[in-house]
C-alpha cells in the first residue's frame, strides 16, 4: 500500500524534498503541500511538468491553517515538515497537531536530500535568518575570483511565481532580475552577486540547477551554495561554513534546522562582533564548542558605510530593513539601525502610523517589529504598499538598510541614503587561509 504524504512547506525545501525523495517513488503518493511563512504562495499547484509521471494533475498547495482537515480528508499517513527558521517549540507544536490528527510527523535529513556536485562545492549557511551568510558567501567568492577561478553561486529557492518558468533561473546581469520578475526578497539575494560580476542560479529543480551551474557558459571551477534562512544545504558540501549571530545568543541551539546547520559546520563564523556585547559573543562561542567542537572558528565584523551621512546626522529618519530578517528572523535591528546610531540620527521615525495595505497586515502578524520598516515586496501590491508607506512617513530622510537600491524599483519622495556592509574577518584564522587550503586540496590553482 502506498503511503499518502502531505508536505508542510513555504515554497523552498518542500519542493526540494519532493524532487529528491518522493518524485518517482512508487512507495508514496504526495497528495498535497501546505504553505506558510511567505504570503500568497498557496492556491497554486506544483505543476505536472515538474511533479513527474506519477502526478499527471500536479499537486495542490493549500494554506497551513487547513492542515488537520487535509490530514482527515486526504487520508494522510505522513506529514513532512519542510521549512526553516522555526523555534523548537513551534516545530513540536506542529508535530502535536499532526499526531493528534492521526498522522506521522517526519523530518527528512541530508542523506536523502543532498545532491552531489561534480565540481568542488562550498556551502554557506546560518543558524538564523539575517546572520550574514550572503555577505560571507560574497567574501568567499571574492577570494576565489581573486585567484582567477570561475565561481558560480546557487541560492536557496524563493519560487514565488510561476513554478514552471522558475525551474532553472540564471542571473548574470541586472536585466535578468526583470526578466525573471523577481520580488524584492529575490533581488536582495541575487543583485549583490550580479553587481560583483559573478553568476548566480536559483529556481525550483535543484539537481537541474546544479547541472546547469556546473556547465555555465562563462565557466565553473567552484560552486558556492548560498543558503536561505537557517536551512542545511541542498548539496553535499566539500566545505561547510555556518554563520552565527551574537545578537541572538542561544538561538543557534533552539531553532530548526539551525542547530543541524551548526553541527554540520567545518567552519563557524561569528559575525557582527563589532556591534554585539561580550556576553552574546561568549554564549555563541560556548555553543560552537558544545555541538561543533572540531569546527574552525572565524571571528568577524560587519562594518557599515553610507552614501550620504549628512542625511542622517541630527535628522528624523525612517529606517528600512531587510524584510525576512525583521519578520520571521525576529531581529530588532539591522544595518540601517546601526547606521542611524553611528551617524547621529536625532530620531527613528515609527512607520506604523503610516503603513497601508499589506504592510499594515505584516505589523499585525509580527507586532514586535517595532519602529523599523521591513522592505516587504513579495508581490506587486506589497511593493506599492511599501512605496506608499515610505512616502507617507513624516521624516527628514530614509535610511535604506536592504542589500539593494530601493530607488531602482520604487519612487521615494524624500532624501535617502543606502547602507553597505561586507564581512570583515578579525585576526586569525580567517577565510582567506581557509579558501587557500580549499584551493590546494582540490588543486584549483590557475
Amino acid at each position: 500500500m502506498k503511503k499518502n504524504v502531505l508536505i508542510i512547506g513555504a515554497a523552498g525545501r518542500d519542493f526540494h524534498n519532493f524532487n529528491t525523495y518522493y518524485k518517482g517513488n512508487e512507495a508514496y503518493n504526495v497528495v498535497a503541500y501546505t504553505a506558510a511563512q511567505i504570503p500568497d504562495i498557496d492556491g497554486r499547484k506544483y505543476p505536472k511538468e515538474l511533479a513527474g509521471d506519477l502526478y499527471p494533475e500536479g499537486i495542490p498547495i493549500y494554506l497551513e491553517e487547513e492542515l488537520e482537515n487535509l490530514i482527515k480528508d486526504l487520508k494522510v499517513d505522513d506529514c513532512v515538515f519542510s521549512y526553516s527558521d522555526i523555534p523548537y517549540e513551534r516545530v513540536m507544536t506542529m508535530s502535536a497537531r499532526v499526531n493528534a490528527a492521526g498522522a506521522n510527523f517526519v523530518l527528512l535529513g541530508p542523506n536523502d536530500t543532498m545532491v552531489k556536485s561534480t565540481k568542488p562545492l562550498i556551502a554557506v549557511g546560518a543558524v538564523r535568518t539575517g546572520c550574514g551568510k550572503s555577505q560571507t558567501s560574497r567574501r568567499i567568492i571574492e577570494l576565489l575570483m581573486a585567484k582567477g577561478l570561475k565561481v558560480v553561486a546557487v541560492r536557496h529557492p524563493m519560487p514565488y511565481g510561476d513554478l514552471n518558468e522558475q525551474k532553472v533561473q540564471r542571473f548574470a546581469e541586472l536585466s535578468d532580475l526583470d526578466k525573471h520578475k523577481c520580488t524584492v526578497e529575490e533581488m536582495e539575494e541575487y543583485e549583490p552577486h550580479v553587481v560583483r560580476g559573478n553568476v548566480i542560479y536559483a529556481g525550483v529543480d535543484y539537481e537541474a540547477i546544479l547541472r546547469a551551474a556546473e556547465q555555465d557558459p562563462d565557466g565553473c571551477d567552484v560552486v558556492i551554495w548560498d543558503g536561505g534562512n537557517n536551512d542545511f544545504p541542498f548539496y553535499t558540501p566539500d566545505l561547510n561554513i555556518t554563520v552565527v549571530d551574537p545578537h541572538r545568543p542561544g538561538h543557534e541551539l533552539s531553532y530548526y534546522p539551525g542547530e543541524v546547520t551548526l553541527r554540520l559546520a567545518d567552519v563557524a563564523v561569528i559575525n557582527k562582533m563589532d556591534t554585539a556585547d561580550t556576553a552574546g559573543i561568549q554564549t555563541v562561542r560556548e555553543s560552537i564548542a558544545k555541538v561543533a567542537p572540531n569546527a574552525i572558528v572565524v571571528d568577524g565584523a560587519s562594518p557599515i558605510k553610507v552614501d550620504n551621512p549628512e542625511l542622517i546626522k541630527g535628522k528624523k529618519v525612517l529606517v528600512v530593513e531587510d524584510g525576512p530578517t525583521l519578520t520571521h528572523g525576529e531581529m530588532k535591528l539591522g544595518a540601517g539601525t546601526v547606521a542611524a546610531k553611528k551617524f547621529g540620527a536625532a530620531e527613528l521615525v515609527d512607520p506604523r502610523p503610516f503603513t497601508v495595505g499589506k504592510l499594515s497586515e505584516t505589523f499585525e502578524i509580527y507586532p514586535n517589529i517595532g519602529v523599523l520598516l521591513p522592505a516587504m515586496g513579495y508581490g506587486e501590491q506589497q511593493l506599492k504598499d511599501l512605496e506608499t508607506t515610505i512616502n507617507n512617513a513624516e521624516c527628514d530622510a530614509v535610511i535604506i538598510g536592504t542589500p539593494i537600491d530601493l530607488n531602482r524599483i520604487i519612487k521615494i519622495n524624500k532624501p535617502s541614503t543606502r547602507v553597505y556592509y561586507d564581512l570583515q574577518e578579525i585576526g586569525n584564522p580567517n577565510l582567506e587561509e581557509i579558501v587557500d587550503d580549499f584551493i590546494d586540496k582540490f588543486n584549483l590553482k590557475r
